[in-house]
């Protein structure tokens, strides 16, 4: 017996000799991984990109169209704003009156989907037009000193948006704007993947969440405050985007703002002035803050004479997180359902978009890149996948949105699929909390689903068995999608 035991303590020493080595030569391996990492873009995709935005230098050095006809241009997008988090969409504890203006001025889209259901890849999906897979930014971006961002560098993913996407900016720089970027970026830390590495003249704000370490603020690539006023910052970006304004105009150029404002993504922070003010507790303050700084914006541009000739958009980057409504439909941020992407959208352009008009073509903010450029007559570029369809002639009152199969993502995953009044929802894991106490859960496979939005906008009946040839459909457009996402991840051409 004794000789059984000093044999079985041996075994044990020597299987816990192997672990041991077997996790130090892991620890090493991630170690020289995460040391040895470098993204890098293919050259010949850099030059196929120089080559594009110089063709369309060209072509707006050699047109006869004076400077001033072109409209100005300002998307301002909200972090984590819900679809019924303005009053003109359906609020009734927030009040958002200047934003409320814009639509009773405007066009509202009450089917429009931001293209993904967090921060990092909606944002690069918004700028470039390709779903968030393509554009190769399809997870979170994290300081680079993160430990997040150490776990992508061992699985070799991206960390910052590539060098060789083509951005609206690029484009309309090129195309003889003058443009800034005022508010959150969140699409990496270093070059080449800073603002004004992809077409923004000037920058002003942050490269990151405000619940993200170093919280600093950035004017082009040197940050000139750490830790700020974060009560203020919807104020303080409303005046750097006039300042922005003021400079174009003292250049005689058209211009292109790109407003990121940071809230009512969390942490919450309300301006003294009006703390308390709205029947929406903190989280309506920040609303009626942002709110404010609209009012801000829109007056400096009445006052500078500017207001015909430009045009706005107003939307957010995914639905919304802890606080917020996402109306009537399932979901919040982080999941394909509706309440996770469907956000509010309003256009408003003086004498060009109808006037207290609703549209419920389904669109999605993958459509801003080519809305834009056919609204200024310049090509796509044709060497990579461009996803989204031109809203134009929905805005204008002159078509309905284009038909598409509208394609919904977590991470490099496809999930859903909507066309029309149906979405489809792959087989997938749905959480299901065991304990309202303790921290315990478990994923439950569930799915295929399909869902008719006409009749049940909570996503909430599944009709796969009453429509047979509707779910072999979308299940073949799913399979083919996905060998494409396999072999051509990037939609290169």
């Amino acid at each position: 017996m004794r000789s059984f035991w000093k044999t079985l303590t041996g075994l044990t020493a020597l299987l816990g000799a192997a672990l041991l080595l077997a996790t130090l030569i892991g620890l090493a391996e991630a170690a020289a991984r995460i040391a040895f990492y470098e993204q890098t873009e293919d050259e010949g995709r850099l030059a196929n990109k120089r080559a594009y935005l110089e063709g369309i230098a060209v072509s707006a050095a050699d047109s006869n169209a004076p400077a001033q006809v072109l409209p100005n241009i300002i998307v301002v997008l909200f972090d984590d704003l819900g679809y019924e988090d303005l009053s003109s969409f359906g609020a009734r504890a927030i009040r958002t009156p200047a934003i409320d203006q814009l639509a009773a001025q405007g066009t509202s889209l009450t089917n429009y989907y931001a293209p993904a259901p967090v921060c990092t890849p909606s944002r690069a999906s918004f700028l470039t037009g390709r779903y968030p897979v393509a554009a190769g930014l399809p997870g979170v971006a994290f300081p680079s000193d993160h430990l997040m961002t150490r776990w992508k560098q061992i699985q070799g993913e991206n960390i910052r948006l590539p060098a060789d996407e083509v951005t609206i900016s690029e484009v309309l720089e090129a195309a003889g704007y003058h443009t800034g970027m005022v508010g959150k970026w969140h699409l990496g830390d270093s070059a080449p993947s800073l603002p004004n590495d992809f077409g923004f003249n000037h920058f002003y704000g942050s490269l990151y969440s405000n619940d993200m370490p170093r919280f600093h603020l950035y004017e082009n690539r040197a940050m000139v405050e750490d830790e700020p006023d974060q009560p203020e910052l919807s104020r303080l970006y409303a005046s750097k985007s006039l300042e922005f304004i003021d400079a174009a105009v003292a250049r005689a150029e058209p211009f292109f703002l790109y407003l990121a404002h940071h809230y009512p993504h969390i942490p919450l922070f309300a301006s003294p002035a009006h703390a308390g003010e709205s029947a929406g507790g903190l989280y309506g303050d920040v609303v009626e803050d942002l709110d404010r700084s609209m009012a801000q914006l829109i007056r400096g541009l009445q006052q500078r004479g500017l207001a015909d000739n430009t045009l706005i958009m107003v939307t957010s980057d995914n639905g919304p997180w802890f606080e917020g409504s996402a109306g009537d439909v399932r979901g919040r941020k982080g999941n394909v359902f509706d309440g996770g992407q469907r956000v509010p959208f309003i256009a408003w352009w003086p004498g060009n978009i109808p006037a207290n008009t609703s549209r419920d073509g389904v669109t999605g903010g993958v459509d801003l890149f080519p809305t834009l450029l056919e609204l200024l007559r310049l090509p796509l570029p044709d060497d990579r996948d461009i996803h989204g369809r031109s809203m134009l002639p929905l805005l204008l009152g002159t078509g309905d949105a284009p038909p598409r199969m509208l394609e919904f993502y977590a991470g490099s995953n496809l999930f859903a699929v909507r066309e029309g009044r149906f979405k489809y929802h792959v087989r997938r894991p749905v959480e299901y909390n065991l304990s309202s106490t303790l921290p315990i859960s478990v994923s439950l496979p569930q799915g295929p689903w399909l869902f008719d939005l006409s009749l049940d906008r909570r996503e909430s009946y599944d009709i796969s068995t009453t429509h047979p040839q509707e779910m072999q459909r979308f299940g073949d457009y799913v399979e083919n999608r996905n060998r494409q996402l396999k072999s051509n991840p990037r939609a290169w051409r």
